[in-house]
């Protein structure tokens, strides 16, 4: 037993020193280096092609717009970028390490057929990716507002969607949870502003000196389309009433939009003599004597 033990353990450091076993594992590392060059620059020169494809946008028989672009760009880049890499890896272990790849593959179908029905979150994943493109629900760089979540798209994957937030947050979101989305980059936004004004200044004067303000927005900011509409007088409150205009912007920029009338039209109510009101407080005295006014219209009662 001893001696055949010795034997096969000599046998066996023969073959591992010995020089055909190298130049097999040589043979089959050059090979699966090879090919993984190859699968580099295949999708290096897929990546070119596909970015001189979409460089004359405006000379190909459809347009798209360039938001959407972007987008395609992406997803067709990842996905040729998965597409020739898997390949790859199969021609490795085929060619390179010799692997029966044709039993392997048919082996990997009973398993997938079992592990299928807990994939079912995967599939619902790219399937609702798939539909998000297609359908061009919102596109890289398009500000959106989904699942509670709301920023900017930074990328639209077979599986995921990622999105950032205007704090600098990124949001990884599951293509199967974008169930309703709210794009904000699509059509033109409206800028809502209330001023507020004292009962002490007239109506009339304070909508045409808010009107002269909003004729000039336009020609002074690009966000704002055209120019601010008055709608009148919203509510009443205790020591002001509030003057509601509304203002067509460029996509996402209504709130920016806001921000600039705000600003311009304090400005001019200021120097117009027309103050922002201030929260007041009356206050009475309980020991107060009542007027003397009050005291005789009191006996004539």
């Amino acid at each position: 037993m001893v001696d055949f033990m010795n034997r096969k353990l000599t046998e066996l450091w023969g073959y591992v020193t010995g020089l055909d076993l190298w130049i097999t594992i040589g043979e089959a590392l050059l090979k699966a280096i090879t090919i993984y060059l190859l699968a580099v620059v295949v999708v290096r020169l897929g990546s070119r092609v596909i970015e001189r494809v979409f460089e004359n946008r405006t000379k190909r028989p459809f347009r798209i717009t360039e938001r959407r672009e972007i987008t395609l760009k992406k997803l067709m880049k990842n996905a040729l970028k998965y597409t020739v890499y898997f390949i790859a890896i199969i021609m490795i272990l085929d060619g390179a390490f010799g692997l029966p790849i044709s039993s392997l593959l048919a082996g990997a179908g009973v398993a997938g057929l079992a592990i299928g029905f807990g994939a079912q979150n995967l599939v619902r994943d790219i399937i609702s990716g798939f539909f998000i493109i297609f359908e061009d629900q919102f596109s890289v760089g398009d500000y959106i507002r989904t699942s509670d979540i709301e920023g900017t798209v930074e990328e639209i994957g077979m599986r995921t969607t990622k999105i950032q937030s205007w704090t600098g947050e990124q949001h990884i979101l599951p293509n199967g949870n974008v169930t309703q989305v709210t794009n904000y980059s699509v059509h033109n936004g409206l800028a809502i502003v209330d001023v507020n004004v004292p009962y002490e200044s007239d109506v009339a004067a304070a909508e045409k000196i808010i009107e002269e303000v909003g004729q000039t927005l336009p020609d002074q900011y690009e966000e704002i389309v055209r120019t601010p509409e008055i709608i009148g007088v919203q509510t009443l409150e205790a020591s002001y009433y509030v003057i509601r205009l509304i203002a067509e912007t460029l996509p996402e920029y209504q709130w920016a939009g806001a921000r600039i009338i705000r600003k311009e039209i304090k400005e001019v109510l200021y120097k117009q003599g027309i103050e922002i009101p201030a929260p007041r407080l009356v206050m009475y005295s309980r020991h107060q004597e009542p007027a003397s006014s009050e005291i005789e219209r009191d006996r004539e009662m």
